[in-house]
């Protein structure tokens, strides 16, 4: 007689992890309660832990460090170079007036020239202005109170909060300017406000306020023959690209804003032509091509990890700074 012999244990199948832990199986309201806080554990995923999204983004926000306060340029060397070189800008521009025939000759030269290129006419940018005095008023105090404000406000949070970066704007400024107060001297342009052949309003004079005195061959104050380059909206350009090296914000390009109000407000008011921006850019443009910032700050490292999608982290032996 054949006799089957059956195995004493058939092979078991492997038991997951969780039934070595018994578990007692509650009943009635206990299960309910039960059911609800099983259904919050977190459950095991394939390919490693899970990661809160808030928790890799917090990660990937981390600021990084702020800028080394040994690129701090000593504080009182500063003051007397800023305040040098606004004296011997200032001084420069009065060296520079007084070519009353030679620079409303110049500036029959560009007008017509801007003529020839088919650059849009000033006069249209004023007239959108002159449809309401108050608007004419804004663009005249913008014009009269922004400048030099706007610029030293900038140049103090760059000393106070971007070192590397205040020392780089700071040349590009000054070398901007230098190269500005050469062609005031060897290009003496009468603004489109007195070109008779413009047929604008000066609008400062009828509307004001204005900084300009009313007779320009007598005014003591100001240059009235230095329209060519803008230093208004180089400088206001000057302000925007450093404000965008300098941070790390989404919007920070909104900063370019400034430069675009302020032509419209130069042009607009008659103070400046359309080719005074356009050379004020290529000055900067070749400013920015010699100067350069530093390749390797905190700023671009941090931008460079958002990018790549990892998280900032800190890096104490970079120079520069994040948001």
């Amino acid at each position: 007689m054949n006799s089957r012999t059956e195995p004493a244990e058939s092979a078991a199948e492997p038991e997951p992890p969780d039934a070595a832990i018994p578990r007692a199986v509650p009943t009635g309201t206990a299960t309910r309660a039960y059911a609800r806080v099983a259904a919050a554990l977190p459950r095991p995923r394939k390919g490693g832990p899970r990661v809160h999204a808030g928790t890799a983004r917090a990660g990937a926000r981390r600021p990084s460090p702020p800028d080394d306060a040994s690129a701090r340029p000593p504080l009182l060397r500063e003051l007397l170079l800023v305040v040098g070189l606004f004296v011997v800008y200032k001084a420069g521009r009065q060296l520079a007036a007084g070519h009353t025939a030679e620079a409303f000759r110049n500036a029959g030269h560009v007008w017509n020239l801007e003529r020839a290129v088919h650059l849009p006419g000033e006069g249209a940018v004023q007239g959108a202005l002159l449809h309401s005095d108050t608007l004419v008023h804004l663009a005249n105090t913008y014009y009269a109170t922004v400048h030099f404000p706007a610029t030293a406000a900038f140049l103090i949070w760059l000393y106070l909060r971007r070192p590397v970066h205040y020392v780089w704007a700071r040349r590009i400024l000054a070398a901007v300017t230098a190269a500005a107060l050469v062609g005031h001297l060897v290009f003496p342009l009468a603004p489109p406000r007195l070109l008779d052949a413009a047929g604008l309003v000066d609008t400062g004079q009828v509307y004001g306020p204005t900084v300009y005195g009313a007779h320009p061959a007598t005014d003591s104050m100001a240059n009235q023959f230095a329209a060519m380059p803008s230093l208004h909206f180089g400088w206001a350009l000057m302000v925007a690209i450093g404000l965008i090296a300098a941070t790390r914000s989404r919007w920070r390009r909104l900063w370019l804003l400034h430069p675009l109000l302020t032509l419209l407000v130069i042009v607009g008011t008659a103070n400046h032509y359309w080719l005074d921006s356009i050379v004020a850019t290529a000055l900067l443009g070749g400013a920015l091509a010699v100067i350069h910032l530093p390749h390797r700050t905190a700023t671009t490292a941090g931008r460079a990890q958002e990018r790549a999608g990892e998280p900032v982290a800190d890096l104490p032996e970079l120079v520069g700074a994040g948001r």
